[in-house]
Order: structure tokens, then C-alpha cells, then sequence
């Protein structure tokens, strides 16, 4: 790994080095940075993870400790094992080990433990663990899917090097529909700065990406998510949506005139940044009109968060009200929310509903728009930017 010395226009190499000659721990360094940006192991806002535990260790008659337990999008359980300067020969027991406890861990039970999680480390938050995970997954609520359902536990191992032993049996378990990645971290020393490398070496992502895509095309012809209760949601949405984009169609808000009636509790529009869209969120319990920060990189989407709430009083001051600015540090994304409570059930106050969305939208995309374009030429300009062209 090199470092670019833009004065002199050369390359300055960077010293590999071993954790252990830095003084670096597994528990306390390698484990608290992947708890804190688990993105690290992942390539886009599809393959997020959240971190729900750390030194796991509620496992019936053991007192063996994992040492982080995800979930990612589809609802599946990551168990993640890291190592430092050697991966040693047991640590596909250990992983498949732990693997095989969390496979008969109920809904209720996976709720419970990102409980215990947010309790513990985030007192002051005082954040449900049961809605948390629904705004993770996309869903209204956790009614509107399944998590850890049977065999779909995933297996993350890192290290800063693996023995031939561990990457072939990784290699092997893949063979039979066993999701077993294995992240080589290395450290290099440039100075006084410490940098970590980060990367996936089994599988290679583009051989991962073929298996990930098989085993999709087989779970949704196993799934068996047309239950009566969530075709019943869907139609409702359906019904919602249209009649709500035939009167956005009529409003000075024309963000979603192309837009078409979904059975998702959300729509967006683009805003002319690309992977930032205005959504209109509508639940059971409440609606909500937002600006969803979501590019592939979470550092341009907290680059973007902290610019634009840098001129919070200004943004807010044309909105003509206060604003929720969530960061979600256990995400990628950051969202600039304004909610309010309805009941969703009750179609008589559906034009209710309706016209506060299509104000509060109005003044959300005066207020933020022109400040989001201008912080767009700005991010391209650092030379950060990764998303692609702009809309």
C-alpha cells in the first residue's frame, strides 16, 4: 500500500506491519472497530449489517462468548470471529460452533438480545430494539417478515492471515449453501498514523456475487411470505398510494408524479443527488416525509449529514419547523426526518394523512434541495465521491 505525496506527485510506501508489534488487542481494538463501523465488511447498502451483540455469551449450559452477532437486510444472522495476526486452525469450529447456537434462536429471542445491546451501550438513547430493526430491514414492522429463518446463518471470519486449513474448508461449506466469508485485515504504520486494510478474500466478491444470486433465485421459491395478513397490508398500501399520488399529481410538489402505487410502506424521488431521495413513509402508526442518505460509501453520507446540519437553523427556519436529524451510527445511512402521528388503519383519515404529506414534502424539498445541490459540487470536488455521476 502506498501513500500519494501530492507535492512531489510520488509514492510513499507504507510499512506492514503486525498488530501485536503495535500493542493492538483483539477484544479492545479489532472487535470495537467492527462493532462501530461494520460496514467494513460490507461492499454496499444491500449486503449492511447491524451489529446486535458483542461477547455474546446467552447460550444455554456454555459460557462461550462470540465475538459479534449481525443481522444484515434479509433478516439473516451474521456471526462474526475475528482474529488478529493468525486466524489459528479452530476458528471455522468456533464460527460453525456459534453458528449452530444461533440457529435456534427465535424472533422474540434476536429482539431481546439487540435489547440487552442498545441498554447497555446506548443507555441515553433509549431506543426499541423491535423498531430499530424494522427501519433496518424497510419494514413497517417486524410482523412484515422473518429473521433467522432456518439455514440462512452467515459466517464472517477475519484476520490478518488465514491458514490454508481455515480458507479451504471456508471454501467448502460454500459447496453446501453455507454463506462463510473470510476478510483479511492488515495494518501498515506510515509515521506516527496507523492504517488498516480491509478486504475480502474468500470468496472473491465477484465469484461471491454469482453464489449470492443463486441462492436468492432459491429462497424466494421457498418463501413463504404470502400470508393472508401481509396480502391485506399490501393491498391496503396499494390503495393508500394511489390515492395519494392522484392528489400529489395536483400539488405544487411534483417530486412523484412518475411515481406508481407500491405495497412497500415507502416511496421515493429522486432529489437530484444521486443515492439521496426524498421518502414518504406511511405506517400504521404514524407518517413521515424524509431525505434518505443512503450513497455506497458511509463516509460521503456522514460527509453530507454533518454539512447540511451545519446549517440546521437555516434549513429549519424555511421548513418552518424542527427536524429529526438521525445519524444512525449502526447504518450507512442518515436520514432528516419530519414525522407525525396517525392512525395509517383508519381510511376516513387517509386525506388527512395526505394533504399534511404533500405540505410538510413541499416544504422539506424547498428547504433542504438547493442546500443538498450546492454540497453535491462540493463532494465531488474532495475527490471522495464513489456513487457515479449525479442525477
Amino acid at each position: 500500500m502506498y501513500k500519494v505525496d501530492t507535492p512531489t506527485n510520488s509514492l510513499h510506501s507504507l510499512q506492514e506491519v503486525s498488530f501485536s508489534s503495535l500493542g493492538f488487542r483483539e477484544r479492545d481494538h479489532l472487535q470495537e472497530w467492527l462493532a462501530k463501523n461494520p460496514q467494513a465488511l460490507t461492499r454496499d447498502n444491500d449486503d449492511e449489517l447491524l451489529i446486535i451483540q458483542k461477547e455474546f455469551a446467552g447460550f444455554d449450559d456454555t459460557k462461550e462468548r462470540l465475538d459479534l452477532l449481525a443481522l444484515d437486510k434479509k433478516g439473516n444472522l451474521v456471526i462474526i470471529e475475528n482474529k488478529l495476526d493468525d486466524s489459528g486452525r479452530d476458528v471455522v469450529w468456533q464460527a460453525l460452533k456459534y453458528a449452530g447456537y444461533c440457529a435456534n434462536l427465535r424472533q422474540e429471542s434476536v429482539v431481546e438480545i439487540f435489547q440487552l445491546y442498545l441498554d447497555q451501550y446506548e443507555p441515553n438513547e433509549n431506543r426499541q430494539a423491535a423498531e430499530v430493526i424494522a427501519e433496518f430491514m424497510g419494514w413497517e414492522s417486524l410482523k412484515e417478515g422473518v429473521l433467522n429463518r432456518k439455514g440462512t446463518q452467515r459466517v464472517i471470519m477475519v484476520a490478518a492471515n488465514f491458514r490454508k486449513e481455515v480458507t479451504n474448508t471456508a471454501l467448502w461449506l460454500m459447496q453446501f449453501g453455507i454463506r462463510a466469508q473470510c476478510f483479511k485485515v492488515t495494518p501498515y504504520r506510515f509515521g506516527e498514523d496507523v492504517f488498516v486494510d480491509i478486504r475480502q478474500v474468500i470468496p472473491t466478491p465477484e465469484a461471491e456475487s454469482y453464489m449470492i444470486g443463486m441462492a436468492q433465485k432459491e429462497a424466494e421459491e421457498q418463501s413463504t411470505s404470502s400470508s393472508s395478513e401481509l396480502q391485506q397490508r399490501h393491498y391496503l398500501r396499494r390503495e393508500f398510494w394511489t390515492m395519494a399520488l392522484e392528489k400529489f399529481r395536483t400539488s405544487p410538489c411534483s417530486l412523484f408524479n412518475n411515481r406508481a402505487p407500491s405495497t412497500d410502506h415507502w416511496l421515493a424521488a429522486g432529489s437530484g443527488v444521486s443515492g439521496v431521495p426524498f421518502e414518504l413513509i406511511f405506517s400504521q402508526k404514524d407518517a413521515r416525509v424524509q431525505l434518505n442518505i443512503s450513497r455506497g460509501d458511509a463516509l460521503e453520507n456522514t460527509w453530507l449529514f454533518e454539512r447540511l446540519q451545519e446549517r440546521k437553523t437555516h434549513i429549519e427556519s424555511l421548513f418552518g419547523e424542527p427536524l429529526d436529524w438521525r445519524l444512525l451510527p449502526e447504518r450507512k445511512s442518515c436520514q432528516i426526518v419530519c414525522s407525525k402521528t396517525f392512525d395509517g388503519g383508519n381510511k376516513e383519515i387517509w386525506p388527512v394523512i395526505i394533504d399534511w404529506m404533500m405540505d410538510s414534502m413541499n416544504r422539506l424539498e424547498k428547504a433542504i434541495r438547493p442546500s443538498l445541490l450546492e454540497l453535491a459540487i462540493e463532494l465531488k470536488q474532495t475527490g471522495m465521491i464513489t456513487e457515479g455521476e449525479e442525477e
